[in-house]
């Protein structure tokens, strides 16, 4: 079950009362004080890889699991074009999807027990897959059907920030229309806008620690929040998530098998990329040379 998403005013202040009056605090559930406990946990101190997790909802909740199969396809297509290849994924799902699994491309096991959505169920079963075992480097929550720059981990393990990544620009792409935009934050001279990481739930890369319990304990209760509660638990944990402005990640939506679909969100977001629809060839072009795999998605909603 997904937690219920904290109240703006105390995402705001309970950061700074964790820092200088924690008796101040109140009433936390247990993500928070995952979080809380993390301030006195191990840092990172140098990332070897990126980890990925992806759940994958199940073929008996789908009309169209060759759909899905084709998106998942699109998804680890774009891992597999990494330019760093220091990245590992692991894949839950109650069944096995078509892909070339190897030693970095791992399909975790899944009973699913009701027919509930399951997705943060899995996702903890991911987080605690990943910190199990290997080297340090960084955990990043990753949906079925985006699309990643071939950038993405030389960046992250480039910059090596020990907090880990936020991602506040991305690209958004509207598969049945073929329009592309580019979240950004909210501005004044942008006040419909939106952040990247308030979009799509691709947009974090955390601190992984595999053994130390406390970082366990925070990745699992950070997934078990809505994406938009990300920023504010790296923040609870005294560990502010590092910005990144350069378009990584690629939501695509309108596909009809977004999870926001089946949840009847997905309509805001489309009306969001007709708003911003970029018309500018090099912004285009740039798009496409970093994922190629999107024209492929735009043919398969139209067959």
């Amino acid at each position: 079950m997904q937690r219920k998403t904290v109240g703006k005013w105390r995402r705001f202040l309970r950061p700074f009362a964790a820092g200088v009056a924690p008796q101040l605090l109140g009433s936390l559930d247990a993500a928070e004080m995952a979080a809380v406990d993390l301030r006195t946990a191990p840092r990172l101190r140098q990332p070897e890889r990126v980890v990925f997790v992806i759940p994958v909802v199940g073929r008996r909740l789908i009309e169209d699991w060759a759909a899905v199969e084709a998106r998942l396809q699109a998804t680890v297509a774009g891992l597999l074009s990494q330019s760093d290849s220091r990245w590992e994924a692991l894949i839950c799902c109650e069944d096995m999807p078509d892909l070339p699994w190897s030693r970095t491309l791992f399909h975790l096991p899944y009973v699913k027990a009701d027919e509930s959505f399951d997705k943060w169920d899995k996702l903890r079963h991911l987080v605690n897959a990943a910190t199990d075992r290997g080297p340090e480097g960084y955990l990043m929550p990753l949906d079925a059907d985006d699309l990643l720059h071939p950038e993405l981990v030389a960046t992250l393990l480039r910059d090596a920030s020990p907090n880990g990544y936020l991602m506040r620009r991305g690209y958004l792409y509207d598969v049945s229309e073929r329009q592309i935009a580019i979240a950004n934050p909210r501005s004044l001279m942008a006040p419909n806008q939106r952040a990247f990481w308030k979009l799509c739930g691709s947009c974090a890369a955390f601190p992984l620690l595999p053994g130390d319990p406390k970082s366990k304990n925070f990745l699992s209760g950070a997934v078990s929040y809505e994406h938009r509660m990300f920023e504010y638990l790296a923040r609870l944990a005294g560990r502010p998530l590092t910005p990144v402005d350069t378009p990584l990640v690629c939501y695509m939506t309108n596909h009809g098998n977004n999870f926001s679909r089946l949840r009847g969100r997905g309509g805001f977001k489309a009306r969001l990329i007709a708003n911003h629809a970029e018309t500018e060839p090099s912004v285009l072009e740039a798009f496409h040379e970093a994922f190629p795999m999107a024209a492929g998605q735009a043919e398969q909603t139209d067959a």
